[in-house]
């Protein structure tokens, strides 16, 4: 049996090198659920793209309901994902915090232990150099606790007129010292849907909250000059929703920053919430020119700050970006 298996796991070796092999160029490979493209699945395509390769390469996704769970693994670079059609291209997992299940095999011998927030994803983003376009990614859970659609580990990470929807915790920005970039996206969720320590900008989005909570839960680390920057992008709520907070510090030195936004009323009058009072005394939360009912600031928190038009003119994406290198997205 032993050996049974040591020749099943050589020959998928094999083949997936094989794979790799023919589809080592910069050619597209199409992925249809139909069956016209040369795979009906994006985890197929993905599968098949080398390591580390030095050319771009796209994944064409034809309209259609994808459910996967996706993992784009630390190897893979310069690959762009683009949707036929954002709005019905969609990729799709339905995992939340307190499913229950054998999550190691250290720990099987034991009862199923809830998953966790962190393998809750639909797309984990572990590579970097990847682009996303005209496309969704949805976790649909229902609301029993934390359910990520966007998990990012990779730097210089581009999502252009992308949708992001769900629940708590929509997106999570894992890693420290990595770049995302946001333009055009449309991202929805209740609590703390924008989350994590790496630097984000935020151009041109639709934020749209679907429950009275928080926006963004930032977790910039001290050293980070940068966390999230929202520029020139529209907040709206359901129209059950009275009272949202633009952040809250998970961590110490969260750096959250909203300019030339539109806030609706529905924002409350402090602006920030004070989770946790050690975390205040360091946090960076600050706007600026920002416009509609609820962008009036003298009711703002004290540790929050309103930036002079001279420091805004300061913060722009290439300065923010050059944290590492000079990463300018080719937009």
């Amino acid at each position: 049996m032993k050996r049974l298996l040591t020749i099943i796991v050589a020959l998928s070796s094999l083949l997936a090198a094989q794979a790799q092999k023919n589809y080592d160029n910069p050619d597209t490979l199409v992925v249809s659920r139909d069956g016209t493209g040369e795979f009906r699945n994006i985890g197929e395509a993905i599968e098949v793209c080398r390591a580390f390769m030095e050319y771009h390469k796209v994944i064409y996704v034809k309209k259609g309901i994808y459910k996967e769970k996706l993992v784009i693994p630390q190897w893979l670079t310069n690959i762009e994902i683009c949707g036929e059609d954002r709005d019905q291209t969609i990729i799709t997992w339905d995992d939340h915090a307190n499913i229950k299940a054998d999550i190691s095999p250290l720990t099987s011998h034991l009862s199923p232990q809830k998953i966790g927030t962190f393998r809750t994803f639909t797309l984990k983003i572990q590579g970097s150099r990847i682009t996303l376009k005209n496309i969704t990614i949805e976790n649909n859970a229902a609301r029993l606790g934390q359910a990520v659609a966007l998990h990012t580990e990779g730097d210089r990470l581009t999502f252009i007129n992308c949708r992001f929807l769900g629940h708590q915790d929509t997106i999570y920005t894992g890693n420290a010292q990595t770049r995302l970039l946001f333009k055009n996206c449309y991202i929805e969720g209740t609590t703390d849907f924008i989350f994590g320590p790496s630097t984000a900008w935020f151009e041109g989005c639709q934020i749209f909250c679907k429950a009275d909570s928080y926006i963004t839960a930032a977790s910039t680390p001290k050293e980070s000059p940068y966390g999230y920057i929202f520029n020139n992008c529209t907040i709206s709520c359901d129209t059950n929703v009275s009272k949202v907070y633009l952040g809250r510090p998970w961590r110490d030195y969260g750096y959250t920053l909203f300019m030339n936004c539109e806030l609706p009323r529905q924002i409350r009058p402090e602006g920030w919430h004070q989770w946790r009072p050690e975390a205040v005394k360091t946090a960076r939360y600050m706007e600026y020119n920002n416009r509609g009912e609820g962008a009036a600031t003298d009711g703002r928190v004290a540790w929050s700050r309103q930036l002079t038009k001279k420091e805004a003119q300061q913060i722009t994406m290439e300065r923010v970006f050059n944290i590492n290198d000079n990463w300018n997205p080719d937009l």
